[in-house]
């Protein structure tokens, strides 16, 4: 891969986090690089380049990206630039709701059995960060793979899968498919199959795992070249992992193990029992102990802005979900509490069908408060529900729910929407609510 890049004029555009670590890597090996941030910026910079890495946020079908695929020029995202560069094995895990916990309890699972891990992608940290620190590592030993990690564990968006050409991971997982991002893509059908690219280079050495439980996921079966492992959490499974009761089951390689009882794992809802399920079958198929993943699921509280408790206040619990960024993790976050509940939520529309959210809202929610671009279409979507309140910004929001809480509520940010008409992204909505929250009186 070096050799192909060096003195080559490679265009790097979106100056995020992925961007920044893909024109580093590409500087790194020799390449001449060009960044571009805007449109205008874009379609100068695009002009006599011999390759275009794009940033996930950036549309892979916008016009001056077509035309240059017209030109003859490769256009590939951060994903595919790092993939070229890396020696050990790949566990890369997509779904629409859970990658982030997932990969993190994978890597935490990793760690603690002594192996040395990369944790990072769509979650925080560019796999082309992996990737310099093992082109470095390269240039300095011949030994490159055992002298940096022994697993890259990356979480993979459906943006990234889209640019794809050779990724490859040894273990693919699907954790969910629902709807989302449907102001990118035209139809649910269209974003499942970008989810499904994931499988795409796999061979018969590698393992491709699956949630047998949900309808789509398990429709992905079908054309995988890949040993197919499943994890349910309603039925025994061939191969995987599944719930028994309230045992946690795994087979692997035909022998099944206990690896603990459903109450070992610390975070709540049923849907992160989906998520502890699959960083199991990981686990084992890496060849982890079953004591080392048992305390791990005992001990882990948790990310940030995922059904993170902020705080209680005279009674009040404040709860941040702000990654609910879609309409299934509301759900799924109004599910996984007990509690009455104020309910903040709204921002920017992704397409997501609101009107799923009116039994659970009814049934559950003493007041919706609504802020942000979707605030009126949310609205509509509740039908006769009555117990809606608007706030102009996050502030107000919170002061409303504050007022009006009892001891005994809680107070749950999980937007169901992006976050970018008020925010830079959903963690600097997250940690203004926390703010906010720590301010009280």
């Amino acid at each position: 891969m070096e050799a192909d890049l060096k003195g080559k004029k490679v265009t790097v555009v979106g100056l995020a986090r992925s961007g920044v670590a893909a024109a580093r890597l590409l500087q790194a090996v020799g390449a001449r690089v060009t960044v571009a941030d805007s449109k205008e910026e874009d379609e100068s910079a695009l002009e006599g380049a011999d390759l275009v890495v794009i940033s996930p946020g950036v549309p892979s079908r916008m016009e001056s990206l077509q035309a240059a695929r017209r030109r003859g020029v490769r256009v590939i995202g951060e994903l595919e630039l790092a993939s070229g560069f890396l020696s050990a094995p790949v566990i890369a895990i997509t779904g629409t709701n859970g990658k982030s916990t997932t990969v993190t309890l994978v890597g935490l699972i990793l760690e603690q059995s002594g192996r040395r891990v990369f944790t990072g992608g769509n979650l925080g940290t560019p796999l082309c960060e992996a990737a310099l620190a093992t082109y470095r590592a390269g240039s300095r030993t011949r030994n490159a793979p055992s002298a940096v990690y022994d697993y890259l564990v990356v979480e993979v968006s459906s943006f990234q899968l889209e640019t794809i050409e050779r990724f490859h991971p040894w273990i693919a997982a699907v954790l969910n498919i629902t709807p989302d991002h449907l102001d990118r893509y035209p139809s649910v059908d269209s974003y499942a199959l970008a989810k499904a690219r994931i499988f795409e280079n796999q061979t018969g050495k590698d393992f491709a795992l699956l949630n047998l439980d949900d309808e789509r996921v398990a429709g992905l079966r079908k054309g995988l070249r890949a040993r197919a492992l499943g994890f349910s959490r309603t039925g025994r499974v061939s191969e995987g992992a599944y719930l028994d009761g309230d045992r946690v089951m795994t087979i692997i390689g035909g022998r099944e193990e206990e690896v603990c009882r459903r109450a070992d794992i610390r975070i709540p809802g049923s849907h992160n029992l989906a998520n502890a399920l699959t960083a199991i079958t990981i686990g084992r198929v890496c060849g982890c102990r079953s004591e080392v993943i048992r305390r791990v699921l005992q001990t882990f509280p948790g990310i940030e802005h995922a059904l993170e408790t902020v705080g209680e206040r005279r009674g009040v619990r404040f709860v941040n979900d702000s990654k609910g960024t879609n309409v299934d993790a509301t759900l799924r976050a109004l599910e996984s509490l007990e509690e009455s509940i104020f309910l903040i939520a709204g921002g920017r529309d992704k397409g997501g069908d609101f009107t799923k959210l009116q039994e659970p809202v009814r049934r559950r929610v003493k007041r919706l408060i609504l802020i942000g671009e979707a605030a009126a279409r949310i609205q509509e979507a509740m039908g006769p529900f009555d117990r809606i309140s608007h706030a102009a910004t996050l502030r107000d929001a919170v002061e409303l729910a504050v007022r009006q809480a009892s001891p005994g509520d809680v107070v749950l940010l999980s937007p169901a929407c992006a976050s970018f008409d008020m925010f830079m992204d959903y963690q600097d909505r997250g940690r203004q609510f926390k703010a906010l929250v720590k301010a009280l009186p």
